[in-house]
């Protein structure tokens, strides 16, 4: 049994969805109940661990040398440093 109902959708959405669905040669309540479908079929996303550890260089086989991650401040001067020293290559 199908049933009619109004739905709120912003204007630019319902625009795209309509040149989609004229696209594949469909109606528009078809792709809508396409994607109904797909979403409410889903299982819900894992949960994302509380970890964030910082990225390993696949060159070198870790973390750069020297650089202390328990202090940010540190590298924030480093990557000035070489900043400025790049910049001042450019006028010798």
């Amino acid at each position: 049994m199908t049933v009619r109902t109004t739905v709120r959708l912003p204007e630019e959405l319902l625009q795209r969805a309509k040149r989609k669905a004229a696209a594949e040669g469909r109606t528009l309540t078809s792709l809508i109940e396409q994607g109904l479908r797909l979403v409410v079929s889903t299982t819900a996303k894992p949960q994302m661990s509380g970890r964030n550890d910082p990225p390993v260089s696949t060159a070198s086989g870790g973390l750069r040398p020297g650089l202390n991650w328990e202090n940010l401040s540190l590298l924030v001067q480093e990557l000035d440093d070489l900043e400025y020293a790049e910049r001042t290559k450019r006028f010798k």
